[in-house]
């Protein structure tokens, strides 16, 4: 096994009252867009949630091939710990780390992500201002294990600690990605009431077009 896609979903969402992978986008839920762009990429999906209290609800909408993992609790909440708990069972020689709340990523930038890891620790995404895109990369599922590992341990919570212990992390400049995706929908998130309108919008301008 290649690929695998781990999902995080276990954050908590400060204006929508329930996980925000839930959240129905133009009658799907957020997770379901998500999956519905790498599902045909990756060999695996992982999808990992706070506590067993949301498995009940994610049985419902997730495809009966993914897998649910609740986070590891042996550190503080934080998309790290979501992070260091999918690749710890991830199978894949790569994976893909993605936020649950992304519906418009793109495919073909996923699999020019894994194109271009071989080789590498990690494949990240980065804009002019030096800005990078942690849960839009690809990274070598051992090497970031470990990386997230230490990182945890000496008390870094962020994704980006992470990668600062990662050696041979090759970084993509936006203005690559722009190529691909002209309008940068793919690292849209939704984390506000507006947020969802806006996407609804541009569902809307692009079922129009």
């Amino acid at each position: 096994m290649d690929k695998s896609a781990i999902i995080l979903a276990g954050g908590p969402s400060k204006y929508f009252g329930h996980g925000k992978g839930l959240i129905n986008l133009a009658n799907e839920p957020l997770i379901t867009w998500v999956i519905n762009k790498v599902q045909d990429i990756v060999d695996e999906i992982i999808v990992c949630l706070k506590d067993d209290s949301q498995i009940p609800l994610y049985s419902q909408v997730l495809p009966e091939a993914s897998r649910m993992i609740v986070d590891d609790k042996g550190f503080p909440e934080c998309s790290l710990r979501g992070a260091y708990t999918g690749l710890m069972n991830a199978k894949g020689k790569y994976s893909i780390i993605l936020p649950c709340d992304t519906p418009f990523i793109s495919g073909r930038l996923v699999g020019l992500l894994f194109d271009i890891a071989v080789g590498v620790n990690a494949v990240v995404p980065r804009w002019p201002n030096g800005y990078i895109e942690p849960l839009q990369a690809v990274y070598r599922t051992e090497a970031a294990l470990d990386a997230a590992k230490r990182s945890l341990k000496t008390g870094k919570y962020n994704m980006q600690a992470m990668i600062a212990l990662l050696k041979n992390v090759r970084y993509l400049s936006t203005l690559v990605i722009k190529e691909i995706d002209p309008e940068m929908c793919t690292f849209m998130n939704i984390n506000t009431p507006l947020d969802l309108k806006r996407a609804e919008a541009l569902i809307k301008k692009r079922i129009l077009i």
